[in-house]
């Protein structure tokens, strides 16, 4: 979840060739989602492989949410976080895909201004809040690291718990912004009041690309805040590893600098996947269709993405894979 507006950023002035609002325009129609309306491959396929992808997620993120909290020996500033992550993985997969499912085996899939600026709300209040907790997950690893004394009293249970309270509070109020950017719009509907929207889900450009109205504040918006919302989080998980990696190539050791190496290795992977897969979709030539793009990095961000995370740190953490075996293994964890 993630610098996904920041495309939207590049791309801002080519939301502003909008139409003029016919009389019965209206501020709350029905919008129709039909984003995956001309797939080539049937709705049954596509609901068999999101239910799959959906309920791997939850089991997964909750098996991980179970063990951090259960395991002592996960009792950590990085575990702390790390089950937060998985938390707002879950409410993102599940604010957008059981919509979807039951989309997909609707003949309508229609869903009410309401419903669209709710799921809106709450995609984006996860999505922002994931962006920045990824990059406090990145801080945490730059302090085990280059300054491991301190770790423990500078990256306290207190202070991580505040720093997601503070993830939270900003994306939070982030969201109230654009949502009140969008609730003075107007749609102008088919003969039934109708919206169609190329999308699977209630998501910023759609909606704007939809809308009859002057969009110009919204654009502002993205541009100003979201921008720098975005961008921030990224410089600061790179600033962090460029440090972190300055700090690894000084140390005396080959084992010193593969311990190094595997304590911030997972969170890595999980930031090369989430912030690659984002850059690859976006960044493609001018020659492509963007609401293509838009849909294929909807997927990865609302669905493959929340999935990667528990993968990432159970196939390559040490630590939670024996606390797995623990858990299966005696019914109970050891205290």
């Amino acid at each position: 979840m993630t610098c996904f507006l920041i495309p939207t950023v590049f791309q801002a002035g080519s939301l502003s060739l909008i139409m003029g609002c016919t009389p019965n325009a209206s501020h709350s129609p029905v919008f129709l989602l039909r984003g995956f309306s001309g797939a080539s491959v049937s709705s049954s396929l596509l609901f068999l492989l999101f239910l799959a992808v959906y309920l791997m997620t939850v089991v997964g993120n909750m098996t991980l949410v179970l063990l951090i909290s259960r395991d002592p020996r996960l009792h950590t500033p990085m575990y702390y976080l790390l089950r937060g992550l998985s938390v707002i993985d879950m409410g993102l997969s599940t604010v957008i895909l059981p919509q979807l499912l039951a989309h997909l085996v609707s003949n309508s899939p229609a869903i009410s201004a309401s419903r669209c600026l709710a799921q809106f709300f709450f995609f984006y209040a996860f999505g922002v809040t994931d962006t920045l907790v990824v990059s406090v997950m990145a801080v945490d690893r730059y302090v085990a690291i280059c300054d491991p004394l301190h770790y423990h009293s500078v990256m306290s249970r207190q202070v991580c718990a505040r720093l997601l309270a503070m993830s939270w509070s900003v994306s939070v109020v982030h969201t109230m912004l654009h949502v009140g950017l969008l609730l003075p719009l107007n749609w102008a509907g088919d003969a039934e009041g109708n919206v169609n929207l190329p999308h699977f889900f209630c998501d910023h450009r759609p909606l704007l690309r939809a809308s009859c109205s002057d969009i110009h504040s919204n654009e502002l918006a993205i541009f100003m805040e979201g921008g720098f919302l975005m961008l921030g989080p990224c410089t600061l998980i790179v600033l962090s590893y460029v440090r972190i990696g300055a700090t690894i190539a000084r140390l005396p050791s080959a084992a010193g600098r593969r311990r190094a190496v595997s304590t911030c290795g997972s969170h890595l992977t999980m930031v090369g996947f989430f912030y690659g897969t984002i850059i690859w979709v976006y960044f493609q030539p001018p020659s492509q269709n963007s609401q293509d793009q838009d849909m294929v990095a909807a997927v990865m961000y609302t669905a493959i993405t929340p999935l990667a995370n528990p993968l990432v740190y159970s196939l390559r953490n040490k630590d939670v894979k024996r606390a797995l075996r623990r858990l299966i293994g005696c019914g109970a964890v050891d205290s």
